[in-house]
């Protein structure tokens, strides 16, 4: 029985009306998914507020209603609540509601711009690997004890967040390990839980259309450290010239990995080849199946993660140079004819987008060419949208402009604003091919043997939304069709 008074546990309450004692069977943050019995959290959204929707979930049933400003009108037998801040409140109430599922969990939390699905991908498989029975909440899917629940948000809602961990429990898992976007953070999506860790990737510019600006994105990210318990480890990639600022206040112990500057773990890469990575860490030489330095990164901090949870250096070590990445992360296959390389791959920020096609600059041994195929997310932030065809066609041979998810945009909206950044020098290089598919075939025919083409921005996606619809779309199956199509 879940008796509201103990779900309030701290919760920072400014009034009550009604009573405290009453049995809640559900908790909701959306009046439509209200229930008899249950309790609604009234959260001032970006696009809505939901107090305009306490009636709603009273009509459904609902018997408490939290939230930051108490209605005029107070339905009797209704218990009201009010709160400093109720997304703070929705993910205190959910945690104590599923029974404070993180604390009975090693869970660590990944922040970043780039990097994140691979490191907490990575993490799971290594743990896993390692004898353990582990969860997993990422974009590309959500595990728990190997059974994959879809994943519709890079950090789900408090409520679901704390079903997802309780199931964990339920399942046996004693690890776990979550991307955590600044969208959670900012929305207390987290707030309530209990990290035993926490990793930094990097951080570049990206979603100032909901931050507006960088400092504020920085602050974001850095106030989730600052949140860490002291019992909790901080892990930060010195080589970010934010990575020292990032673990600035927090209370938590600090370690750094690096690949340039002195740190508690050091790498250094030796080989960087299409065939994976030999580096040496902590002095001992390894071959990783992963490509390319921003992978190096990625390995390091799983890694150094690893270490700081206790576990054998030698032994991780070992079971991470077996390892391969999360779907739609630099994934590759290759044309059977003509030995054409088609990387997929999540990239959507100008420096993810950077980060690969420098690793596809050093990875081609003589004249193969790297054509790009790239689009910018509609509904998203416009100020990357020149960058990310600048970009493009600074390190690629050709480029072909094209549409990601335009979302409720026109795609040559989105298109003109990409070649906005373009110069004179590069109108030679790129061509703008609306249709997604057909700007692959494109690339495709453009490609001779041995060339090398970038398919950017969706990665993981199955699909492509336009004016609301999520219409089925997958670039590797769509690349795959493709090069079966040049044996024929």
């Amino acid at each position: 029985m879940r008796i509201l008074q103990d779900i309030l546990y701290k919760v920072n309450i400014l009034e009550v009306r009604g009573d405290t004692g009453r049995e809640v069977l559900s908790l909701t943050l959306d009046s439509r998914k209200a229930e008899v019995g249950g309790c609604f959290i009234a959260v001032k959204g970006t696009l809505s507020d939901g107090h305009k929707f306490i009636p709603m979930a009273l009509d459904k049933g609902a018997v408490v209603v939290v939230c930051e400003v108490m209605p005029e009108e107070q339905r009797p037998g209704v218990t009201y609540v009010q709160v400093r801040d109720s997304a703070a409140a929705a993910g205190q109430m959910a945690h104590q509601f599923y029974g404070e599922p993180s604390a009975h969990l090693t869970l660590v939390g990944v922040t970043g711009t780039n990097g994140k699905t691979t490191v907490a991908t990575l993490l799971y498989k290594l743990f896993t690997g390692l004898g353990y029975t582990c969860g997993l909440l990422s974009t590309v899917q959500n595990e728990i004890a190997g059974r994959v629940v879809a994943a519709t948000h890079t950090t789900p809602d408090p409520i679901e967040l704390n079903a997802l961990l309780a199931d964990m429990v339920a399942a046996g898992c004693t690890h776990a390990f979550m991307e955590v976007s600044s969208h959670a953070i900012h929305q207390q999506r987290v707030a309530g839980l209990v990290f035993a860790g926490g990793i930094f990737t990097n951080i570049t510019h990206d979603h100032l259309d909901y931050h507006k600006t960088f400092d504020e994105y920085i602050r974001v990210k850095k106030s989730f450290f600052d949140n860490l318990p002291a019992t909790a480890f901080a892990l930060s990639n010195a080589d970010d010239k934010r990575g020292t600022v990032m673990l600035q206040n927090t209370p938590a112990r600090k370690a750094y990995y690096s690949l340039r500057t002195l740190a508690e773990v050091k790498g250094k890469i030796l080989e960087n080849e299409l065939t994976g990575l030999v580096m040496v860490v902590d002095d001992i030489e390894v071959h990783f199946r992963l490509i390319g330095e921003f992978n190096a990164y990625n390995l390091l901090a799983v890694y150094g993660a690893a270490v700081a949870l206790g576990e054998d250096k030698t032994t991780v070590l070992q079971v991470l140079s077996t390892l391969t990445g999360a779907e739609g992360r630099f994934d590759y296959i290759v044309s059977p004819v003509d030995r054409i390389m088609g990387i997929v791959d999540y990239a959507h920020t100008p420096d993810a987008l950077l980060n690969v096609l420098s690793t596809l600059q050093k990875l081609r041994k003589g004249g193969e060419k790297i054509i790009t195929v790239v689009g910018a997310g509609g509904d998203r932030d416009k100020t990357k949208r020149p960058v990310m065809a600048e970009v493009a066609c600074e390190h690629s041979d050709r480029v072909i402009l094209t549409a990601d998810n335009p979302r409720s945009e026109d795609p040559m909206d989105i298109l003109r604003d990409m070649e906005s950044g373009l110069g004179s020098a590069a109108k030679r290089k790129y061509l703008v091919v609306p249709d997604r598919t057909e700007a692959i075939k494109t690339a495709i025919t453009l490609a001779g043997k041995g060339d090398i083409i970038l398919v950017a921005g969706k990665g993981h996606e199955k699909y492509q939304e336009i004016k609301g619809v999520k219409h089925p779309f997958d670039d590797k199956a769509i690349l795959k069709e493709l090069f079966a199509l040049l044996e024929k």
